[in-house]
């Protein structure tokens, strides 16, 4: 429990009252600082007597029209960003009980609720980030994978680790899967300070263009912010309306942290250079980075692909000079290992400690080897836009397969666009591909899979369908040719399949195990 008074000391630069005045007023302002607050909430359905509840506006609700069920529940103070109603209390409430609760709660009015709540929720918890190595990283693509790179190397270096990304945030011991690549701000400072009580020193997160624009980290400062790079993607409604507005977002990472790492080769290398308001490095394959790779080489073993090469130049204050290799095909896993080695440098890791661990580093579900045999490479990978798919394929091509099959299908409720494009991209970069079902939620599978036939036939791309994608996935394996590269795309790490609003269990490692074992 808090005093309000408490949680809003260190904000008062975003905190307005509706007649202007200053919140340290005396009389009725000075006796609402004293209110204790025992949680706080943006989920109505949460709220225990004596929350704080924060009014946010979404994209598909507002938080403010719960105000009255908020209080009937007994809230005690409301974060809001513009009036409410507290003269109708909810159906079947005690209306006298009601008045005397709306009466005594206190309203909070800010600019913004969505970044109020971001430090109110950072001194809820006892602003754990002052006290962890927060390192941030962001890009379209190389997220996921460079917070598990930078994650294997400082924990062989040594240190206890956090992560918090697309597909879990890890505490120890415990695996909690993600809802958001970045959670909300309220549920990221609980996780600091969960990561905090165990003793982790250093937290490794994934910052999503979403949670930057939506305000989720906003409360404290990053130790360390990484650019890995930046394409065309989350457009749309609900998301970002240009890909100016995404760029922009992208680079608000790099205004409040203490040092950055960027990809020195991606386009828009300057635009983020423009928004550091610290130190920055560059890192990359070309010169004039601070850190390169150089002499790349592809490398190709029995069921398994990755690249070798050596790093050259500094960062944090090191100089590197070391040979690598990551069991990961294809130049971007150059990319993501030169970040982590980077931002390795930058605490402490030796050049034995890095060479080791990303010799071992794996990735669920991204270009996770999975061995089915010894005469063909079988690889599992979240590509599930057409971006991620022709740079996936265009990188297995470099290992001259035999054959390159691609079997993949397409979310329902989405655009039909991602179907065309995906379609015509394997069409035109995959020697032969299988079409099956990905999350079809609302949708009919066969309605989608025609929409991929569509983008394919665009093209001379050789294909089959098969809806069922455990029917798909058999096939693939039975008919595996010598030297062939076989990718699952789309799924990743998702451990099931949305049809019709049920999530039904379905992991690709263990259909291929079950496949395997029919003989």
């Amino acid at each position: 429990m808090k005093e309000l008074g408490t949680l809003l000391e260190k904000i008062r630069c975003i905190l307005r009252s509706a007649d202007g005045t200053e919140i340290t007023d005396s009389g009725k302002k000075a006796k609402a600082l004293a209110v204790t607050v025992t949680e706080i909430t943006n989920d109505s359905r949460n709220i225990v007597p004596g929350s704080l509840f924060f009014c946010i506006a979404g994209a598909k609700s507002d938080g403010h029209d719960f105000a009255s069920a908020a209080i009937a529940r007994g809230a005690a103070v409301l974060v809001v960003q513009h009036a409410v109603d507290l003269k109708n209390p909810p159906e079947g409430t005690d209306e006298a009980a009601f008045r005397r609760a709306a009466d005594a709660a206190v309203l909070v009015e800010v600019q913004d609720s969505r970044y109020a709540m971001a430090f109110i929720s950072a001194a809820w918890y006892g602003n754990p980030a002052d006290r962890l190595r927060v390192i941030g990283v962001t890009g379209t693509k190389g997220k996921t994978t460079t917070t598990y790179l930078i994650k294997a190397i400082l924990e062989e270096a040594g240190l206890k680790v956090g992560l918090a990304g697309t597909i879990e945030t890890i505490i120890g011991d415990r695996h909690i899967p993600a809802s958001n690549t970045t959670p909300e701000s309220i549920v990221l400072q609980k996780t600091f300070r969960e990561m905090e009580d165990a003793g982790i020193s250093i937290v490794v997160m994934e910052v999503s263009s979403q949670a930057l624009k939506l305000h989720r980290t906003q409360g404290f400062t990053f130790d360390t912010g990484v650019f890995t790079n930046i394409s065309p993607d989350h457009i749309g409604a609900n998301e970002h309306a240009n890909f100016e507005e995404y760029l922009y977002c992208k680079s608000l990472l790099f205004r409040q942290c203490r040092h950055a790492f960027v990809n020195g080769d991606d386009g828009h290398c300057g635009d983020i250079l423009k928004a550091c308001t610290c130190p920055a490095e560059i890192f990359g394959l070309t010169e004039g980075c601070d850190l390169r790779a150089e002499d790349l080489k592809l490398v190709s073993k029995p069921g398994e692909l990755g690249i070798s090469f050596r790093t050259e130049g500094h960062a944090g204050g090191r100089t590197a000079a070391f040979g690598a290799e990551v069991p990961t095909p294809g130049k971007f896993s150059v990319y993501n290992a030169l970040c982590a080695i980077a931002v390795a440098m930058r605490y402490g890791a030796t050049d034995a400690q890095m060479q080791d661990a990303l010799g071992r580093a794996r990735v669920r579900g991204r270009i996770e080897m999975v061995h089915v045999s010894d005469d063909f490479t079988l690889l599992i990978d979240y590509a599930h836009n057409a971006v991620a798919l022709e740079s996936l394929l265009t990188t297995l091509r470099e290992y001259r397969p035999h054959r390159l099959v691609c079997m993949f299908g397409c979310g329902g409720n989405r655009s039909k666009l991602r179907r065309y494009e995906m379609g015509e991209i394997s069409g035109k970069l995959a020697d032969f591909t299988i079409i099956t079902s990905d999350n079809p939620r609302d949708e009919e599978p066969l309605d989608i899979i025609h929409d991929i036939e569509t983008g394919i036939k665009k093209t001379n791309g050789r294909y089959t369908e098969i809806p069922d994608r455990r029917d798909a996935i058999r096939y693939a394996i039975r008919h595996g040719e010598p030297g062939d590269i076989v990718i699952l795309a789309g799924k990743g790490h998702e451990d099931y399949q949305e049809i019709k609003g049920r999530k039904y269990p379905m992991d690709e490692r263990v259909i291929i195990e079950e496949i395997l074992q029919e003989g």
